[in-house]
């Protein structure tokens, strides 16, 4: 009697683990809105998986990492992202690289990035970096700001979905690598976001939003915000 309740016992936690292990995977891009048609294109969440038979070892090969990226921009800085559309073996793997180059007071702004955490480490320079946290639970409490200023060798993380940044207040320019536990990350620049959308978003909100006057904020709309 005693048997045949144990083997009921773990044949019910058996069931309960497997439904509890069953789950969509995470999203790999911003939305997949479904349609009811038979011939519509397939676009799935990440990219089609190539034939086996005809893979070949530079779809896992990159090169070029060692090049200086152009800091000419007004941010003075240039992300140069190893994703799939540059490395094709990283499909499904969840992984993607970038290097980050900034010039004298180079800034990488503050940005979010939806669907991955990051590791950054410092190849050359020094660089003041950070994020903050979400919004408190306790309403008389601010968002923390978790900031150090890191030299070459030293290692930073930034929690997924969480604003963060990296700023160059070295007199030369500096150099990081960026690992991110997302074949497709995502990249929100906030200001970029918020004052350069299209169509933009309304000036009464972001004055209200920023406290900011009405002018300042169409003015900041009118600025050309680019992509970094």
């Amino acid at each position: 009697m005693l048997g045949s309740c144990v083997t009921l016992f773990m044949a019910i936690m058996a069931v309960i683990c497997s439904i509890g292990s069953a789950s969509d995977p995470d999203p790999l891009q911003d939305f997949c809105v479904a349609v009811d048609d038979s011939k519509a294109a397939v676009f799935v969440n990440g990219n089609i998986c190539k034939d086996p038979e005809i893979v070949t070892p530079n779809d896992f090969f990159v090169s070029g990492l060692n090049q200086v990226g152009n800091i000419s921009s007004p941010f003075g800085t240039e992300v140069t992202r190893i994703f799939i559309n540059r490395l094709p073996g990283l499909n499904t793997l969840g992984i993607s690289l970038a290097r980050i180059d900034y010039a004298p007071y180079g800034l990488n702004p503050p940005h979010v990035h939806p669907r991955a955490s990051e590791i950054l480490v410092v190849m050359e320079g020094t660089l003041y970096v950070g994020f903050t946290t979400s919004n408190p639970q306790n309403s008389t409490m601010r968002n923390k700001l978790f900031a150090k200023i890191l030299h070459p060798g030293d290692v930073y993380v930034f929690p997924r979905g969480l604003i963060h940044f990296q700023y160059n207040i070295g007199k030369g320019n500096a150099v990081a690598f960026a690992s991110l536990n997302s074949q497709n990350p995502g990249v929100i620049t906030l200001a970029n976001a918020l004052f350069g959308s299209e169509p933009p978003l309304s000036s009464d909100v972001l004055a209200k939003a920023f406290q900011l006057d009405t002018k300042i904020v169409k003015y900041l709309q009118s600025v050309p915000w680019i992509p970094n």
